[in-house]
């Protein structure tokens, strides 16, 4: 059941629906960095509620925006004779309508000096940027099914040669404790970043994150951060979850996550996200009252 530390006021109901992808509408696979990329019935369903509603669906994640694109098909997003959806990826970087993808707006920085003070603290570190449409280009394999699309070996130099709107580091013999340590230790100026549930360091530019990507989207449909419920489970949800009106982690996110929200559902093995949805977008079994 949820557990509701800060509501919104009696009577709101979202307008804007932010949903993270991995550990929030899918299940993390035991011990690696990916997911299993399947939506559970209960999920579908809530998403089909809350565009019943006349609710916009968002889906703001870190992933690269081939890899968002699937995971809206399998919410069946849009809806058959619906306008495009909007999807916020690479933690705020990019803004894109789907189907078919057309970019609306990006970020981009210069990684140069963040990529190459991180490699003389791990030299073995693998270094990725996304090339769009096919992939992405990095300077070794990851370990398997951490990305997908195809892989372009690339030496460091040529990838961090031009602006980039993301750039991962990943250290499979490092601990993200290591990996959080490390981004307070270097301070990163001019370069923002987020560790994840593995060794896994992502960098995009200064004062963008899901936030960020929101806003924009928020804008552009004549909403505002009032009117957005946010789900998420990450490290890098938390500007997300502190800007929306109502903001909600997932019951396995660690400590630092729940402590900014507003409230904690259940986690991702007990459909937590579902478990949200259904408090603002009730089954018709379900009476008004029972969403307090």
């Amino acid at each position: 059941m949820t557990r509701t530390e800060v509501g919104p006021v009696p009577g709101w109901r979202p307008r804007l629906v932010a949903l993270d992808i991995d550990g929030t509408l899918l299940k993390w696979i035991e011990g690696g960095g990916t997911s299993y990329e399947q939506i559970s019935p209960e999920v579908h369903a809530a998403v089909q509620r809350a565009l019943d509603a006349g609710a916009h669906v968002v889906l703001a994640s870190g992933r690269s925006p081939d890899g968002m694109t699937r995971i809206a098909d399998l919410l069946g997003l849009p809806r058959e004779g619906a306008d495009r959806i909007w999807v916020v990826a690479s933690n705020g970087a990019v803004v894109f309508r789907y189907p078919p993808m057309e970019v609306v707006h990006e970020e981009t920085f210069d990684a140069r000096e963040a990529v190459h003070e991180i490699l003389d603290r791990h030299p073995t570190a693998l270094v990725a940027v996304e090339e769009r449409g096919v992939g992405y280009r990095l300077n070794d394999h990851f370990p398997p099914g951490e990305l997908t699309g195809d892989m372009i070996i690339t030496p460091v130099e040529e990838l961090v040669a031009q602006p980039v709107s993301r750039v991962i580091i990943r250290d499979p013999q490092s601990t993200p404790e290591d990996f959080v340590a490390l981004g307070r230790e270097l301070g990163l100026q001019g370069t923002s970043y987020v560790v994840g549930w593995t060794a896994w360091l992502d960098l995009a530019p200064v004062g963008v994150d899901k936030s960020a990507g929101l806003a924009h989207v928020a804008g552009r449909l004549g909403l505002s951060r009032e009117d957005v419920l946010a789900i998420g489970d990450g490290r890098n949800d938390i500007e997300m979850l502190q800007w929306a009106r109502r903001g909600v982690a997932m019951g396995q996110a660690v400590p630092e996550v729940q402590d900014v929200a507003d409230a904690v559902t259940s986690s991702v093995y007990e459909e937590g996200a579902a478990e949200e949805l259904d408090r603002w977008f009730p089954p018709a079994r379900v009476s008004q009252e029972a969403r307090g």
